[in-house]
């Protein structure tokens, strides 16, 4: 009546035993860790929070690369500006600065707003 698979000797059965409690051991621990709920929720909000630092960092970049685009633009257009023909009054570049300023800081506010609410 025994099993045919089931070694006859000593040393194998427990050599055979210890694997298999060494194995239920293992599966005892992979259930308990999916059963521990907050250690679960710690290591999702670890992960959405990476996530959201790593966002941030690509906006900050971008906005800063916006930035420096628009600063170009604005040094351009002074540039402009101060080689044309128009009279004084009007070649005067701190109000086109300041408006090309305050729309980039629009801009990259619009931007930053509009990635918020889609994540």
């Amino acid at each position: 009546m025994s099993d045919p698979q089931t070694p006859i000797d000593p040393q194998q059965l427990r050599a055979e035993i210890e694997q298999t409690r060494a194995d239920l051991g293992d599966t005892v621990e992979q259930l308990a860790a999916k059963a521990d709920v907050k250690a679960r929720a710690k290591q999702a909000v670890g992960d959405a929070t990476d996530t959201a630092r790593e966002k941030l960092a690509g906006l900050k970049d971008q906005a800063a690369q916006t930035a420096g685009v628009v600063s170009e633009k604005a040094a351009t257009a002074k540039q402009q500006l101060a080689n044309s023909d128009l009279p004084e009054p009007i070649r005067r570049p701190l109000p086109l600065a300041a408006i090309v300023a305050a729309a980039a800081a629009v801009i990259v506010t619009v931007v930053v707003v509009v990635r918020r609410r889609r994540a």
